[in-house]
């Protein structure tokens, strides 16, 4: 059964803008790959870290949700251990009011979204 996660995870800031889209790109490819739906993706850029993690001070965050096998979590974390380009990660399962709440932020940002344009 499919159920629906949400991964944030810090890359490391020496990354060029083009190596960090790879690192994306190859996570995205991996739960893909795994049978997952992806149901956003969210860019946060370059922030500054509230504490130094391996002598960093910012780091490259990024956000995706999807749908998945809750086996394929545990590859998925695997990957992230063992990549040097990765400071730190969080995967968390959704309940159904998590979902309901992401759900209608997206709406509120499309309205918002059609108002400015």
């Amino acid at each position: 059964m499919l159920k629906q996660y949400e991964t944030v995870f810090i890359m490391t800031p020496v990354l060029s803008e083009d190596q960090m889209k790879e690192t994306v790109k190859k996570y995205l490819k991996d739960l893909k790959d795994k049978g997952a739906e992806i149901i956003l993706e969210d860019n946060w850029g370059l922030r500054k870290l509230t504490y130094p993690i391996q002598k960093k001070s910012t780091g490259f965050y990024y956000l995706i949700e999807y749908k998945v096998e809750g086996s394929s979590i545990a590859d998925l974390e695997i990957a992230f251990k063992r990549d040097e380009r990765i400071l730190r990660f969080l995967t968390v399962a959704l309940d159904k009011h998590a979902i309901a709440y992401n759900e209608k932020k997206r709406k509120k940002a499309k309205e918002k979204e059609k108002i400015e344009v």
